[in-house]
């Protein structure tokens, strides 16, 4: 499937063009702050990746880091930030640096937290120097405690000519959700801060990425309602349904797509199929087949697109075992491929658990 630009967030990438703006312009020496929230598979890493690449001027740095795959470590983020940089210039205890880049040569013995907070803020100001530089925190809710409280000093820090962008999952998603809750609430507090919520796109936008896939051909509306309302008009459930049918036409894709299912009270009453200035898609949930807590557990994994693998070692269970629980998923939810039953959790909004370590 060829690449497809995105789409629906022009409004955002403009409003977070002019805050980089601003700082390029040295009209601030503290950070100007912008956090974006959304769901998973939202497209908030896309956003931020796609804003970054078309600043102009081009940042003099760009410090990003993000929590490792499986169990978030003390200072994540900064240790991807050191990750490969020369640190001995920066005049800085080296033991406190190697405890800061996660090395394996790092002693055992650390600094006291506010201590090594403080040496935390005091990194990143060094590395940012002149400026003007952008920092980027990918997945906040992901982080670990001391990460997050950096992020939340780096924001209110002086003499920091940086733009901190923090994209995040809703804090019930997180790590330390009371801890996400309050740093977000202390970013977003920030003066002049930007705050962006993604939502889904809206149908219009789900016929523009269509457009961009099927190049000779005009989606029908049919095709256009049944995918956004399959995938919620979910962004990433959306490039994944379409790359997943990528050697087919639009009106073969439109005969692979779920038909309307019986609802759980048929006497109930329904909502319409496209809602004009819909916010969130109604999707209609089929009868829940009966999920143990381990399949449950394998589902959170496959949507967060996990290999066997990967889930073997999250789950602390075997390979084998794991391809066992997918097979069952397969059968149960009547889906004939991993990347079907993704789908069909996020379709129905089932509230499938985040992968643990």
């Amino acid at each position: 499937m060829m690449p497809v630009s995105m789409v629906g967030r022009a409004g955002e990438l403009a409003e977070l063009d002019r805050a980089w703006s601003a700082v390029a312009a040295a009209r601030r020496s503290a950070p100007a702050v912008a956090v974006v929230t959304g769901a998973a598979g939202v497209g908030k890493s896309l956003l931020v990746a796609a804003a970054v690449d078309a600043f102009t001027p081009r940042p003099a740095l760009v410090l990003s880091g993000a929590a490792r795959v499986h169990g978030p470590a003390p200072y994540d983020w900064l240790a991807a930030v050191l990750t490969g940089r020369d640190t001995s210039r920066l005049g800085l205890p080296s033991d406190a640096l190697a405890w800061l880049a996660q090395q394996p040569t790092a002693p055992r013995e650390r600094y006291a937290p506010g201590t090594l907070l403080r040496l935390a803020v005091r990194t990143v100001q060094l590395l940012v120097g002149a400026g003007p530089a952008v920092l980027v925190v990918d997945d906040l809710h992901a982080l670990d405690p001391a990460s997050v409280n950096l992020i939340g000093e780096l924001a209110t820090v002086a003499d920091l000519p940086a733009l901190l962008v923090v994209a995040s999952r809703p804090p019930t998603d997180a790590v330390a959700p009371d801890l996400t809750r309050r740093a977000l609430a202390r970013l977003s507090g920030v003066r002049g801060a930007v705050r962006q919520h993604l939502g889904p796109l809206r149908p219009a936008e789900v016929a523009e990425v269509l457009t961009q896939v099927y190049a000779d051909t005009t989606p029908s509306d049919r095709l256009v309602t049944s995918l956004w309302r399959c995938t919620g008009g979910n962004p990433y459930a959306l490039t994944e349904m379409l790359a997943a049918h990528a050697n087919e036409g639009p009106e073969a894709l439109l005969r692979r797509l779920p038909g309307p299912r019986q609802p759980r009270q048929p006497t109930a009453p329904t909502a319409p199929t496209v809602p004009a200035a819909a916010a969130d898609p109604v999707v209609d949930v089929p009868l829940d087949p009966e999920l143990t807590a381990r399949e449950v557990e394998v589902l959170g994994c496959l949507v967060a697109g996990m290999s066997n693998k990967q889930v073997a070692k999250a789950l602390g269970i075997s390979v084998r075992t794991v391809t066992v629980h997918v097979s069952n998923l397969l059968r149960k939810t009547g889906s004939v491929s991993r990347t079907e039953v993704a789908l069909w959790a996020v379709r129905h909004r089932l509230p499938v658990p985040a992968p643990v370590d």
